[in-house]
């Protein structure tokens, strides 16, 4: 079986990624959403599972000493991190994996899987990124300190494969979608059981 793609996406918070991703999720059945792991607490709409994997800071250090983690890091004092098991599985499976993480995250998979694919969401203003933050109901503190660690993320979109600038939800969405599906189309990717006729399939083994 052809393995899949790795798909890397980050964004400031509030830029789109997780909507962003959902929306691909809900219409391509051959993209698989890796969840990460956090130790930080649930917000009210968010579900255990379907979001992320909740687990208590013991247990996810424990995972650590374990090796279960593609990457993982701390972000605004809570651990986050991609288990290693679910992400290799789904693409040996011939599933394309997305993954939605932070510039940090990006960085260590990059050095493991440099084939990996990595695509930076920007949102079209700082403006319009606190007014996105303030809708999804955070608190002041949570609003500002967001706002710095998007300042020391945006400067690092030169180290990402795409850019996509997401003003328009839709479009944005269609976009990332183009990104996704051109990949399956390389040639290493390509699939000789898709040849039919014989004398074809022969010309090109």
């Amino acid at each position: 079986m052809i393995k899949g793609e790795l798909f890397i996406i980050s964004s400031p918070a509030g830029a789109g990624k997780t909507t962003l991703t959902n929306l691909l999720l809900e219409e391509d059945e051959k993209l698989k959403r890796v969840i990460t792991y956090t130790t930080r607490k649930k917000r009210k709409n968010e579900i255990d599972g379907v979001d992320y994997v909740f687990v208590a800071k013991e247990v996810f250090e424990l995972m650590i000493k374990e090796n279960a983690f593609l990457e993982y890091a701390i972000v605004h004092g809570n651990y986050y991190g991609t288990p290693k098991k679910e992400t290799f599985e789904l693409l040996n499976q011939g599933f394309d994996v997305i993954l939605v993480i932070d510039v940090q995250g990006m960085k260590q998979i990059k050095s493991v899987i440099p084939e990996a694919i990595s695509i930076f969401i920007l949102p079209p203003s700082l403006k319009e990124l606190e007014s996105r933050m303030r809708i999804r109901g955070e608190s002041e503190e949570e609003i500002q300190k967001r706002l710095e660690t998007a300042k020391r993320e945006i400067p690092h979109w030169k180290e990402y494969d795409y850019i996509i600038i997401n003003e328009n939800l839709l479009e944005s969405k269609e976009n990332l979608s183009h990104i996704i599906k051109s990949q399956r189309f390389k040639r290493q990717r390509f699939n000789l059981s898709l040849i039919k006729d014989d004398e074809l399939r022969s010309l090109m083994l």
